[in-house]
């Protein structure tokens, strides 16, 4: 846990408050394997009525958080951007050093052999790591769609979809998660018409959240329903003023409905099948490395 310190900084007993709050709040989150954005931190607070749901509030978080970062009261790694990464080659010490990386690397495809296989689509990529330990443990491949998917991406994973059904005999579904506003909901149906054309047969895409059951249970902070959007009247209709984010939903719970949904398509069988092929080549390449690493000593 990095707490690293660049500057000096007196807080105020108000600004205190909510660092030690979200110092317990990252902590919890930590615990269970997760880390947050700032924006899921920030409905944190919404949730457990630290904060009202408005913008400013939004940014005097985000200003607290940021100070006590730059002051060592927050550990850097608590909180992530997973909108801007570094991109580069990987290299390596040497040819034995390569061999390792690739043993601790290497994958089979887990799904092969299964009638139908599963994708997770996202509305935000902010939310990619939200999804990516549970989607990485069941080989499921995951996409952040960034509002309405692009026409390139929806092209690219119907032929994809056409590929494993024409050469593998094997169907898809496509489990997607969006926001529960006016914009958000139409993307479900949005993806599945376009992704079914590109396909060239129907694809389902079964949305597994923000559904209104959940807001229901799970009482995520509302916002107002932006009347910009053209889809608000009907939405306005069906739903009423208030829309929600799915940032807002807790972190577990996405995870959990992937887990289950998951495991609804896997014939455990094949699953059991492929882990033993996986363990066999992972032996093999162990044995490679110790050849190569015995060959460089000697």
């Amino acid at each position: 846990m990095p707490l690293e310190q660049f500057i000096e900084k007196r807080f105020n007993r108000k600004s205190r408050a909510v660092i030690l709050q979200a110092n317990e709040i990252i902590a919890e989150y930590q615990a269970a394997g997760f880390t947050l954005t700032l924006r899921q931190l920030y409905y944190q607070f919404v949730a457990r009525g630290l904060l009202a749901n408005k913008q400013t509030n939004y940014d005097n978080l985000g200003n607290v958080i940021s100070d006590a970062r730059l002051a060592g009261l927050i550990d850097w790694d608590a909180i992530e951007d997973r909108t801007r990464f570094l991109r580069g080659h990987t290299t390596y010490d040497d040819p034995a050093d390569a061999i390792e990386r690739l043993h601790e690397r290497y994958r089979i495809d887990m799904w092969q052999g299964q009638k139908r296989r599963v994708e997770v689509w996202i509305e935000k990529d902010a939310l990619i790591g939200v999804v990516q330990a549970v989607c990485n443990k069941w080989d499921v491949n995951y996409f952040a769609c960034r509002g309405y998917a692009s026409q390139s991406e929806l092209y690219a994973a119907g032929k994809r979809i056409q590929a494993r059904r024409y050469y593998g005999n094997q169907d898809s579904i496509v489990l997607h998660f969006g926001d529960h506003d006016p914009s958000g909901i139409d993307m479900t149906r949005d993806n599945e018409e376009r992704l079914s054309m590109f396909a060239g047969r129907r694809v389902e895409v079964k949305r597994l959240a923000l559904n209104m059951d959940q807001v229901e249970e799970y009482n995520p902070p509302p916002n107002p329903t932006k009347l910009t959007d053209s889809r608000a009247n009907g939405y306005i209709d069906a739903y009423g003023m208030e829309s929600w984010e799915l940032d807002a939903l807790e972190p577990k719970v996405i995870a959990q409905l992937i887990e289950d949904n998951v495991q609804e398509e896997l014939d455990f069988d094949v699953w059991d099948d492929r882990v033993s092929r996986f363990q066999y080549d992972q032996r093999k390449l162990q044995e490679a490395v110790k050849f190569v690493q015995g060959n460089n000593e000697g």
